[in-house]
């Protein structure tokens, strides 16, 4: 099958080559990709700057999310048939989306919404499920709370607004004034233009910031959260809370304490806590997000499509940072 490759880390470029196809374990589905999305955690892959958590083996296929069509079916295989029209997030040691197939378990799937082509739906998993377990599962965010989401405008922002407002909470949120139209149509309460003024001197006592940023923005946003407030982030560092609970080892776990000495200091003089989040894939959770996404309260929000061959362009636009929404790679 043709896929796009990385033979080893660092900023290299995607390589179009032929992999075997995936072998199809018993609670696996075979999907015929027909549009995968790129990722910010495809560019920290590449860097191996996640190979702490995950040492992933070369030629190595990236992506993470994608949406298509059931061409094979495990003999274990209960929820799904094939000619089903699916869409999810591959597990995290299985990635590989940027290629004709990828076999998955099914319980990292969902049915794809009636409503959204297959570019749509491939733009959800990763944003959908991130922001979900952001807000829902760490937060435990509960309707009119205040809530900080850094980067409105990008592909996760985008997401997270939407959902925040479908969980009755208050918004702001942090764009150029080239992004102030589009979060204010997803629903954003209060818009901080990031070039002109500093939203840690704008904004107090939220109940919780979500981070996509991470280092300084990530620390300044300490200064605005309540005591008791809470605040997650998918671009901070993983601290030692995060190591054990990962199980990540003795050496790790220690090391990660090391590395986050300065936002445990801030969580002790702010009285906040601070959680890395390392996303899980989850089908269930991608059928609730189905649910707002068909009674209209989440839309996707896509920049540009691009080829499959193009991949190599799709990423490196999508790493500039110029992005309003998600980019897509489609590969039907």
């Amino acid at each position: 099958m043709k896929a796009m490759t990385i033979s080893k880390y660092g900023q290299v470029p995607l390589e179009q080559t032929e992999q075997p196809r995936p072998d199809v374990r018993p609670h696996d589905v075979l999907v015929e990709i027909h549009a995968a999305s790129i990722n910010p955690v495809d560019f920290k892959i590449r860097d191996g700057d996640v190979k702490l958590l995950i040492p992933y083996q070369f030629p190595l296929i990236l992506g993470n999310d994608f949406a298509g069509i059931i061409v094979e079916v495990g003999h274990a295989v209960k929820q799904f048939q094939v000619g089903d029209a699916v869409y999810g997030r591959a597990e995290k040691n299985r990635i590989g989306t940027f290629a004709e197939y990828i076999a998955i378990d099914e319980q990292m799937l969902a049915l794809k919404p009636a409503s959204l082509s297959f570019e749509e739906a491939a733009s959800i998993p990763l944003v959908g499920l991130t922001s979900y377990q952001a807000l829902h599962d760490v937060l435990q965010a509960t309707p009119g709370q205040k809530i900080l989401i850094q980067a409105g405008a990008g592909g996760v922002g985008t997401f997270a607004i939407q959902l925040a407002k479908a969980m009755g909470l208050y918004v702001a949120t942090t764009a150029s004034s080239a992004g102030h139209d589009l979060v204010a149509s997803l629903g954003a309460d209060e818009i901080i233009d990031y070039r002109t003024e500093a939203f840690d001197e704008v904004l107090h006592d939220y109940d919780g910031v979500y981070d996509t940023i991470g280092g300084e923005t990530l620390r300044r946003s300490f200064k605005i959260v309540r005591p008791g407030g809470h605040i997650v982030s998918i671009s901070g560092l993983p601290n030692g809370r995060f190591g054990k609970s990962y199980r990540s080892g003795f050496l790790k776990t220690n090391l990660f304490r090391l590395l986050t000495l300065r936002e445990t200091w801030l969580e002790r003089k702010h009285r906040v806590t601070y959680t890395f989040l390392f996303m899980r894939p989850s089908g269930r959770q991608l059928e609730h997000i189905t649910e707002w996404i068909e009674t209209g309260q989440i839309k996707p929000v896509i920049d540009r499509i691009y080829p499959f061959e193009e991949a190599q362009a799709a990423l490196e636009y999508s790493e500039s940072g110029r992005a309003k929404g998600k980019v897509v790679l489609q590969m039907k």
